[in-house]
């Protein structure tokens, strides 16, 4: 049966919620208004444009401690999270423990309380959708959500919400759509945000907001980026990957082309503590290089700086003035003042360029002429030998730290997918010392088993890197993490497992990892990597798996997750008040947290069977899903790529 065939009532979606009994049927009772959109603030949509400076004018400044920006926005965040924080972890039942009084005794000292960060990883379509169940779930807004067995109210009382590729996708269209929620997305039908089965090679369905044919969307993504190119700055394939995606992910005319990443720090709800922190991820790629090795350096994309915390740059500028031309930390008197650079569709396809293969590899696929004569006409513009690459250029970070940066010598700086490290799970921005996040919610979507499931490689790389010789962590510490066979044989893959539980282990101070893997709970959610569409049927039984994966089946397979979740939160709490580890959380750690024992032969592979009952969703797929001829073949064209 195709993919395309209707789901049974029991799969029908207006709110991702799966109740306590064992029917997991969605309420689609609630109508939920339509998606708001963020701020359009470029000042020539996509094409960047120079004006006048501030007063101040813009640095790159030392990446010795958060910004000023950051700082201040912490205190009111940190501030804000205090009543979220009560109520979740009130409702989440500690035995003999009264969590919502210790809340209010901490109240006053902020910093003695919960600092929670929130990572989706990358995977495509697949990240996006498994990422969306789990933040439906710890979104207080999602109904039903608050009930017994679930987690709604985590998202509220986070600090920090990172994204990585597709996980970029997820973090990235929530915010640029005013921090709307996953039901909200999926229940607009007045455009065609996360359509998903509107493949991004044919654009749009011509309704709605977006009234394009698919050689008007073509010509459109043409357009914009020549625009671009014309006014003096180079481009390469990012730049039609990113606009392609802006489509699908938001909900604005002609896939908001003026919509910039530094204008969510100009919405109040952001800038007075309201919402957490987006973070977008990427890898650089020194001139010359075609591998991206695990010491690569790390950059970040947040609402107020571009930049990273790795010794070999160590700065950041202010993100709305991305795109100006910086020289040696400061820009010159004679420059001007670059504004509309970070385009947010730019920065998402920054964090997830391995798909630029796709743009490329569609030429030489069975597709109709129509969108390969389309496609011929961007090819033709773009540089095959960089394929994988964003270019931002100026290089921000143009003769900074000349000594130790291998860009600073490059007019252009050139970023690549953030996963091509194997660094899958957005972690680097949320481990640095300055940030003091305690804990961290790590949903992997990665497909790293032969059937397209995780196994640990994303946590044991940011490990490997924290033990780096050379300085390359940077005071970063990571707790231990074991080999990959380990995962698949333990079953720590299978199921949440805690990493960093005993703090006298690790090197220095470090968050608690909750580690929560994709796995089949309702639905065979190890969709391809390079699936280029999905139909709503399928999309919304992921974004229920997602949803049954994050709360354990809301609570049904294991009665006290919720209450583990909470122990988890406030672990790095009770040891900064030095208060008694209540025994519930004590025999939570001794459930979760990975004891030490490791089993590092070959496993057989890895078939996970479902969980739970699974929703009756008609597809083709079969729970075996190994990737298809056409997506491995794809797949070796990028690495053998990468390897010239």
């Amino acid at each position: 049966m195709s993919r395309e065939e209707t789901v049974a009532k029991s799969c029908v979606i207006g709110s991702v919620v799966l109740p306590r009994d064992a029917s997991y049927e969605i309420d689609a009772a609630v109508a939920l208004a339509a998606v708001r959109r963020g701020l359009p603030n470029a000042p020539d949509g996509y094409t960047p444009q120079s004006g006048d400076c501030p007063s101040k004018r813009p640095v790159v400044r030392s990446a010795s401690n958060v910004s000023p920006n950051e700082a201040s926005w912490l205190e009111k965040r940190r501030n804000n999270t205090v009543g979220a924080m009560r109520d979740l972890l009130g409702r989440l039942n500690i035995a003999n423990f009264d969590a919502q009084t210790y809340i209010n005794n901490n109240a006053k000292n902020a910093s003695a309380l919960p600092n929670v960060g929130v990572a989706v990883s990358g995977g495509g379509y697949r990240a996006l959708m498994n990422g969306a169940g789990a933040l439906a779930a710890f979104d207080s807004r999602t109904n039903n959500s608050t009930s017994p067995g679930h987690l709604g109210g985590l998202l509220q009382a986070s600090t920090y919400l990172s994204g990585l590729s597709g996980g970029s996708w997820l973090v990235g269209s929530l915010f640029m759509n005013n921090f709307t929620t996953v039901p909200e997305l999926l229940a607009d039908t007045t455009s065609t945000v996360w359509e998903f089965g509107n493949s991004i090679f044919t654009g749009p369905a011509t309704s709605g907001i977006q009234v394009l044919s698919t050689a008007q969307y073509y010509n459109h993504i043409y357009d914009t980026v020549t625009a671009k190119s014309d006014a003096g700055f180079n481009t390469s394939i990012t730049d039609y990957w990113g606009r392609a995606l802006s489509f699908q992910l938001l909900n604005a005319t002609d896939g908001g082309p003026a919509y910039t990443w530094s204008s969510i720090a100009q919405q109040s709800d952001f800038t007075n503590g309201n919402w957490p922190m987006p973070i977008a991820v990427a890898d650089g790629r020194a001139p010359g290089e075609r591998v991206i090795s695990s010491n690569a350096t790390v950059y970040e994309f947040n609402p107020f700086e571009f930049g990273t915390w790795d010794p070999t740059t160590y700065g950041f500028v202010p993100m709305e003035f991305l795109g100006s031309n910086f020289s040696g930390g400061v820009l010159p008197n004679d420059k001007k003042c670059v504004r509309g650079f970070d385009n947010a569709g730019y920065v998402m396809g920054t964090s997830s360029s391995l798909f630029n293969q796709f743009l490329l590899q569609l030429n030489n696929t069975n597709i109709p002429s129509l969108f390969r004569s389309a496609l011929s006409k961007i090819l033709e513009q773009v540089d095959q030998d960089n394929n994988d690459i964003a270019t931002y250029s100026p290089n921000p970070f143009y003769h900074y730290h000349n000594e130790t940066s291998k860009n600073a010598q490059s007019e252009s700086l050139f970023l690549v997918d953030g996963g091509e490290d194997l660094q899958n799970i957005p972690l680097h921005p949320l481990i640095q010392p300055y940030r003091n996040v305690d804990v961290i919610f790590a949903v992997d979507s990665s497909a790293d088993t032969d059937y397209l499931w995780p196994n640990g490689t994303s946590l044991v790389a940011t490990y490997e890197r924290s033990l780096d010789s050379s300085g390359l962590q940077n005071g970063t510490s990571f707790p231990h993490i074991p080999d990959q066979n380990t995962f698949v044989n333990l079953g720590l893959n299978k199921r949440p497992t805690f990493f960093g539980c005993n703090p006298a282990n690790v090197s220095g101070p470090s968050p608690l990892i909750v580690y929560i893997p994709n796995s089949p709970y309702v639905y065979y959610s190890n969709v391809s990597t390079f699936d280029p569409s999905t139909n709503n049927t399928e999309r919304n039984a992921i974004i229920q798996n997602g949803y049954a994966v994050a709360t354990r089946a809301n609570g049904t397979t294991d009665a006290q997750w919720p209450t583990c979740v909470a122990c988890a939160i406030l672990s790095r709490s009770f040891e900064r008040t030095r208060t008694t580890v209540p025994d519930v959380c004590q025999q939570c750690m001794r459930t979760y947290c990975w004891d030490g024992k490791t089993n590092n032969t070959t496993p057989a592979k890895y078939e996970p069977t479902n969980t739970v009952t699974l929703v009756d969703v008609k597809s083709g797929a079969g729970r075996s899903r190994l990737a298809t001829t056409a997506q491995l073949i794809l797949v070796l064209i990028t690495v053998s790529a990468l390897l010239l």
